[in-house]
């Protein structure tokens, strides 16, 4: 697991800095009175939709929603602790490690996504709330970073995590025949909009702000499951294992990732069997792509096995970011990430490269 130059993520997180984030925040978020919302809608530059709320939903879109709900908590959780490292001038988070950018305009910056996240979770509950659903309540947060150069580059790894996955929601909201489908365009919206804060992310990285000219599509089970990383076990009020979405065994990847053809080794905590597995790609908007695993490189470690499969880079793979899983079968054309999520053991592993 790396957070120099690159990031591999993965369902397991072997070290955490500082103590866990908690809510509610000083402006009362989750349940900010008036005052406090429009304070927050002022720092967020727009204020929450009063579009349509469906009375009623498919159980399939509540799923989602509960993801949603639990994500956006997260990425206010990450922003709000971010923010305050870089205030307080936390070592790591001080002028010399945000040089050479300008401190008030990288301040207003997160300070402006802490709110726009913030009104992203309070739009989700309210979905939830509109049709009769119980409100989800956030959990405690860790986050695997401790400078500022590692944070960004996290926010920007769970946030094209998030593009990959909304598409997916989406779909559902208008495929699924429940009063979802009017909420597609909000969804859309908040696709853009994070968008725009990837690409911000990038910049500050010295990166292009777009990775490639289509970004790398994802499933709501890989969010879940890499969503759980960042969150203190049993700290949620509404437990996780409550919402309708499989959590895959962790996949680590312990070789550093390049944009070009290579061997990766990765560890699970559990057996291999490369007569029976493979390692599927999920990179840009191409079909899923398949591989063997190198048999000879399966070796067993306390607690799991570690073995190596290729990474074929310039076989069409996008700049950005990359997703990795070892599923069950050695044939067969799996059509989109959906398909592979579904015969997934060890995922997933989000790969960064450029």
């Amino acid at each position: 697991m790396y957070f120099t130059s690159f990031l591999v993520l993965s369902a397991s997180v072997a070290a955490v800095v500082g103590a866990p984030f908690t809510f509610p925040t000083p402006d009362g978020f989750p349940r900010p009175n008036r005052t406090q919302l429009a304070l927050i809608q002022q720092g967020a530059g727009g204020t929450l939709s009063n579009s349509f709320l469906p009375a009623s939903l498919k159980s399939a879109t509540i799923t989602v929603l509960e993801l949603l709900t639990n994500n956006e908590y997260s990425e206010a959780a990450f922003f709000a602790q971010l923010l305050t490292n870089i205030t307080t001038n936390v070592p790591g988070y001080d002028a010399a490690a945000t040089a050479p950018l300008d401190r008030d305009s990288l301040i207003k910056a997160i300070s402006t996504i802490v709110n726009q996240e913030k009104l992203h979770a309070l739009g989700a509950r309210g979905i939830l709330a509109g049709a009769g659903q119980p409100l989800i309540e956030p959990c405690q947060y860790e986050f695997p970073v401790s400078n500022f150069k590692d944070a960004i580059l996290l926010a920007q790894t769970f946030t094209d995590l998030a593009l990959g996955t909304l598409p997916e929601v989406q779909v559902l909201f208008a495929t699924d025949g429940g009063g979802a489908i009017r909420n597609v365009r909000l969804l859309g919206s908040i696709l853009a909009q994070e968008g725009q804060q990837d690409g911000f992310f990038r910049f500050v990285q010295q990166k292009t702000p777009s990775a490639a000219p289509y970004l790398t599509g994802g499933s709501a089970s890989f969010a879940f499951t890499a969503l759980q990383a960042y969150i203190v076990p049993g700290s949620c009020p509404k437990p996780l294992a409550t919402i309708n979405l499989p959590t895959f065994k962790p996949l680590n990847i312990l070789t550093k990732p390049m944009a070009r053809n290579m061997t990766l080794e990765y560890s699970v905590d559990g057996a291999i069997s490369c007569k029976d597995q493979s390692v599927v790609y999920i990179s840009g908007q191409n079909r899923p792509l398949r591989v063997p695993i190198s048999c000879s490189s399966v070796k067993p470690r306390p607690g799991g096995s570690t073995f190596k499969a290729d990474f074929p880079f310039q076989a069409g793979f996008s700049n950005g970011l990359t997703i990795s899983a070892v599923v069950n079968g050695t044939t067969g054309q799996l059509l989109d990430p959906n398909e592979v999520a579904l015969v997934s053991v060890y995922a997933p592993g989000l790969i960064e490269v450029d």
